[in-house]
């Protein structure tokens, strides 16, 4: 995959993250400095984890200025513009899943140019997609999203494996959308079909 098309995605899927984190920041009535700094994290965390992992220090997001101006703008969007936004909750929802997408593939494909196997790459293409997730549901006090049922790990790891998959055996980089594009149809039919991973019997009632 070529730098530029990484960054482009790369970016995409931040501000897509950047966006959701915010959302969650105003939910809260964070004032502006909360509501960017959630947006940050969302948009960032799961990228600077990967790449603390596998060694690209410094991480892309404190090595290049494009990826700490996107989340910064896009929370400072969503503060001025919430009322708007904050109605588009399945729009949101989308993109959301669309940026995970986007991460799982870009992740997995990251690790595999920096010398993991395919299982490992996945791992960390899943912890890209939903890494900063998670440290915005914890900062903002939240149980995080993938610890509650929703289908959201499970596609994005079957997604970085494809694409993990594909990188490996040397295939034209386009064939990494089929990645995403499981990832992304899984998750979209999770939520319209209301789907959600197993829980102990009886938890629900415990």
């Amino acid at each position: 995959m070529s730098d530029t098309l990484l960054l482009i995605l790369d970016l995409a899927g931040i501000a897509v993250f950047a966006a959701t984190g915010a959302l969650v920041g105003v939910r809260k009535e964070l004032d502006v400095f909360g509501i960017v700094v959630l947006a940050m994290l969302t948009g960032l965390g799961g990228g600077v984890l990967r790449d603390v992992l596998i060694g690209a220090v410094p991480p892309a997001a404190l090595d290049d200025w494009r990826y700490l101006v996107v989340p910064a703008v896009t929370g400072g969007v969503v503060f001025y513009f919430h009322p708007t936004i904050g109605r588009m909750e399945n729009q949101i929802m989308v993109l959301d899943a669309i940026g995970l997408a986007l991460f799982c593939v870009t992740g997995a494909v990251k690790a595999q140019e920096a010398g993991l196997n395919i299982l490992a790459a996945s791992v960390l293409g899943l912890l890209t997609g939903v890494g900063g997730g998670m440290m915005r549901d914890v900062a903002a006090g939240r149980v995080p999203v993938i610890f509650r049922g929703e289908l959201y790990a499970t596609p994005a790891f079957a997604g970085a494996l494809i694409a993990s998959v594909i990188h490996d055996q040397g295939y034209d980089a386009g064939w990494y959308v089929l990645g995403g594009a499981v990832c992304l149809v899984w998750r979209l039919v999770a939520l319209r079909r209301g789907w959600t991973a197993p829980i102990p019997p009886g938890a629900d009632r415990a």
